[in-house]
């Protein structure tokens, strides 16, 4: 091609050789239910992640650690939830020298309880201990409630 606009306008290219030359325009219509589609989209996944992430219904902070033997670790910790009156559950863990996790146990938090203490074994010399996360969700093998009879 020479870049002179009258040649390169002349010039036709074979059928089916490039694919197609292009698509009309949206019409404004399907524009405006396409964007309100993607808002309410938007709308929904900020929703679900506000839910999932946002401030959580119960939370826990370890107030003391301490050792209580050559492979053990003894955590207190202090329970704040919207439900003081609904049985939680507490997993806690102990962390070796390296960071990595050296023992994990389940903590029953009975209703009207905010301040427990545990002692939680590690497969090695524990140096500090901490709460992962807490739950309302609470295992049956750890319910004091009687289990349905049928």
């Amino acid at each position: 091609m020479s870049g002179d606009p009258v040649l390169e306008s002349r010039v036709t290219l074979p059928d089916g050789r490039y694919g197609s030359r292009g698509r009309a325009p949206m019409s404004r219509p399907r524009r405006w239910a396409l964007t309100g589609a993607g808002l309410l989209l938007a709308g929904g996944i900020t929703f679900v992640a506000y839910s999932n992430l946002g401030n959580s219904p119960i939370d826990a902070e370890r107030t003391a650690f301490s050792p209580a033997g050559p492979d053990s670790v003894k955590i207190t910790f202090t329970v704040t939830r919207d439900e003081p009156g609904k049985a939680a559950v507490c997993v806690v863990r102990a962390r070796v020298r390296d960071g990595s996790e050296g023992g994990r146990k389940e903590v029953l938090v009975p209703a009207g309880e905010s301040t427990l203490s545990t002692v939680i074994k590690s497969s090695g010399e524990p140096v500090t201990a901490d709460v992962y996360g807490c739950s309302y969700q609470v295992p049956p093998y750890l319910s004091t409630e009687a289990p349905p009879t049928e």
